[in-house]
């Protein structure tokens, strides 16, 4: 299931001016596809319900994210950056499920090659394991959609969030002072909640630390099984960035930049041929390029001047 965006065809000058100005200045350059946008939009919109709800679960978002879709979305470079990274992933993700050899067949009760026994004691390492994997569960909604789970968003736009569906909730109850005092409350508790759950970094870093040693195996075994969400997040706490940052610096770096990127991990390059193989079949890819900061600096600006 993917985000659509009604549309009439009509739409501010402003705005296609703008565009026909970027494709001006780059004619050749890829856009992004119809599902990239569907993803990306998909993402922030599920994210904004999910921070609406923690100002009030009955909220209704509907009329605010119309009104969103016409005056802009907020959130600038950040929101972009892991609407975009989330989308990426996911669209990569489900490219190697979709490529994926058929488990075997097994006799009821036998444990798949690799796994352990249902039976078995979990180690320290697996249960490290399990619970990055189940932090990963959360980056999905119901439905098996991308979502961006509470716990793994910046809080710089968490709050920037929060502060934006308060103020359009703030209209909505403007003429009930007590509910009007009591969204000032519920900003506070959502603000400090939010800061002290436990996302994917705080799993992955819990289970780099019990690999030590293991950690460049655990990796290339990642790749060689296609479990991208562990090879990003081993990958995040080897060189110290969040998940989002690695993610799309893992996306969209060029082959030749892979070793490079990943050296902390200390992978060899027979274990990095799979990782390569599998983003050059990725369609409509981008690649970083020097003009990528400053477009994230652009977007920056323009949600400041909002």
């Amino acid at each position: 299931m993917t985000e659509s965006v009604p549309s009439t065809g009509i739409g501010p000058l402003s705005a296609r001016l703008r565009e026909l100005a970027d494709h001006f200045a780059a004619p050749t350059a890829g856009r992004l596809t119809e599902e990239q946008r569907a993803l990306a939009l998909g993402i922030a919109r599920r994210l904004t319900a999910d921070v609406a709800a923690r100002l009030d679960p009955a909220m209704a978002i509907d009329g605010m994210w119309r009104a969103w879709l016409d005056q802009g979305i907020p959130g600038g470079a950040a929101l972009a950056s892991a609407c975009f990274a989330r989308a990426e992933e996911h669209r990569w993700r489900e490219q190697s499920a979709q490529r994926a050899t058929p488990p075997p067949i097994l006799t009821d009760g036998d444990p798949a090659p690799g796994e352990t026994p249902l039976d078995a004691p979990l180690s320290e390492v697996d249960g490290a394991h399990l619970a990055l994997r189940i932090a990963d569960r959360r980056r999905f909604d119901a439905l098996g959609n991308p979502a961006l789970a509470i716990a793994d968003v910046d809080g710089d736009l968490f709050r920037l969030l929060l502060r934006d569906i308060a103020a359009w909730r703030l209209d909505e109850v403007s003429g009930d002072r007590t509910r009007a005092a009591e969204l000032g409350d519920r900003v506070r508790i959502a603000t400090e909640a939010q800061a002290g759950e436990r996302g994917m970094m705080d799993a992955a870093a819990a289970y780099a630390a019990l690999l030590g040693k293991q950690l460049s195996d655990a990796a290339a075994a990642a790749i060689a099984r296609h479990d991208w969400p562990t090879l990003i997040a081993l990958a995040a706490v080897a060189t110290r960035r969040g998940y989002t940052d690695m993610a799309l610096a893992l996306l969209t770096a060029e082959t030749a930049a892979l070793p490079s990127l990943l050296a902390p991990l200390q992978l060899d390059r027979a274990a990095l041929a799979p990782l390569e193989a599998s983003l050059a079949m990725l369609p409509s890819r981008a690649v970083a390029d020097d003009g990528a900061d400053a477009a994230l600096s652009s977007l920056t600006a323009q949600d400041r001047g909002r």
